[in-house]
C-alpha cells in the first residue's frame, strides 16, 4: 500500500534518498484520484523496487506548489533526486506505462 507524506521534510529526504519513487498528488475530494487509487495500489504490490507515496495536495499545499501540480491526480517519478517524467489524469494505461517506464530505468549511483 503506497505511503501517505506526512511532511515537507519526509517528501524532500525521500526525493534526495536517490530511490525510484513515484509520487500520486490527490485530494479526498477528487473522484477521478478515487477511482485510480486501487490501480496505483496494485502497481506498488507489483513493482517492488519502486516506492510508491501519495501526497495529499490540501494538506502539503507547500510540496503540490512546489512541484507545479496544477490537477489531479498528478504522478510524477523521480530517480537519482531528479524528476524524470510527470502525467496528469486517472487514465490507467499511461499510468502503468509511466510504473513501467520508471521500472526499467536505471539508477544513477553518487560517485564515491
Amino acid at each position: 500500500m503506497p505511503k501517505e507524506i506526512e511532511s515537507t521534510q519526509e517528501f524532500n529526504d525521500l526525493i534526495a534518498s536517490g530511490k525510484k519513487v513515484i509520487v500520486d498528488y490527490h485530494a479526498d475530494w477528487c473522484g477521478p484520484c478515487k477511482a485510480v487509487a486501487p490501480l496505483y495500489g496494485k502497481l506498488d504490490d507489483e513493482f517492488a523496487d519502486i516506492t510508491f507515496v501519495k501526497v495529499n495536495v490540501d494538506n502539503l499545499t507547500e510540496v503540490s506548489e512546489s512541484a507545479g501540480v496544477t490537477a489531479m491526480p498528478t504522478f510524477q517519478t523521480f530517480v537519482g533526486g531528479k524528476k524524470v517524467a510527470e502525467i496528469r489524469g486517472a487514465v490507467p494505461a499511461k499510468l502503468r506505462t509511466l510504473v513501467e517506464d520508471l521500472n526499467a530505468a536505471p539508477v544513477d549511483t553518487p560517485a564515491a
